[in-house]
């Protein structure tokens, strides 16, 4: 029984192999958002990565569609926190997801068959969740990045601003001088006015694609300094005054929630493995004969 279940699981595995090679030399026609993304992107992501869209390019729309609105919005939103990590847009996560959860079907029947339902498990979890990971990884390290890089780029926008220049001027100057993700949202936002996008309106856009406290406090800043009259040289420098005491009260504060566990650490594990290494060296050391001491 066991032998036959092994042939039609390599059976299966064959004919989706040759199904597979036959779908991706065929000619398909792409989605426009997952066409550019496959050009454009194409250098920005890896060599797995554009294999695995190509593969589950067929299945996308389907995906799309099992995921619901609802869902398919909330996905949206995360790649847009992410700020696209390697060219990911909606239609490239709907092919990894495809392609991911027939291999984690696939590994998590294998497993079952080896009597392994703890691998089965982990496949499982591998499937539905490992594209899931990486965005939250990269919103976590884009969110990092713009709150480091912050502070210092509004320093030298008040320093340019009270050069004589406008702030859209300022901006744009400033923005050009710098790298990552702080500027490419900055980008989006001078490109959002030119094209007609009110400046409250842009900078709103501008908020509710960054999930950080400190881009929050910035633009209400503008925009409250604006309403108010407020010279912007002032509102920059103290909004970047506030966003420095703000780290270190966090950096204190984590600092604080730190010494409790290394603490834990310190006097579950390592006291004790030091306490036996010391006695088992002075045994050792002693030559004591243990023989006599049990009679």
């Amino acid at each position: 029984m066991t032998s036959l279940a092994l042939a039609l699981v390599i059976a299966l595995c064959v004919v989706g192999v040759f199904h597979g090679v036959r779908m991706y030399r065929a000619e398909a026609r792409l989605p426009g958002d997952l066409a550019l993304a496959l050009e454009v992107g194409a250098t920005r992501t890896t060599a797995v990565g554009s294999a695995v869209d190509r593969l589950g390019m067929r299945w996308a729309p389907a995906v799309l569609r099992l995921m619901g609105p609802a869902r398919v919005n909330k996905v949206r939103r995360r790649i847009d926190l992410a700020g696209n990590p390697g060219g990911l847009t909606l239609d490239r996560y709907a092919a990894r997801r495809a392609v991911y959860g027939l291999l984690g079907a696939f590994g998590a029947f294998a497993m079952v068959l080896r009597g392994q339902p703890l691998l089965a498990l982990l496949m499982v979890a591998f499937g539905l969740f490992w594209v899931e990971v990486g965005i939250l990884a990269a919103i976590r390290q884009r969110k990092d990045r713009i709150e480091r890089t912050l502070p210092d780029f509004l320093d030298v926008l008040a320093v340019v601003v009270s050069a004589g220049l406008g702030f859209r001027e300022a901006l744009e100057r400033v923005a050009e001088s710098y790298e990552g993700p702080w500027a490419d949202e900055l980008r989006i936002t001078l490109r959002q006015m030119d094209m007609g996008v009110g400046r409250r309106q842009a900078f709103d856009e501008l908020r509710r694609r960054n999930d950080s406290e400190q881009v929050a406090q910035f633009v209400t800043a503008l925009q409250q300094g604006e309403e108010l009259g407020a010279p912007i040289t002032e509102t920059l420098i103290q909004i970047a005054n506030d966003m420095r005491r703000t780290d270190a009260q966090n950096a204190r504060r984590r600092a604080a929630k730190a010494v409790p566990k290394a603490t834990l650490t310190i006097t579950s594990i390592m006291v004790p493995a030091t306490m036996i290494l010391l006695i088992a060296a002075f045994v050792f050391g002693a030559d004591a004969d243990f023989g006599s001491v049990g009679g």
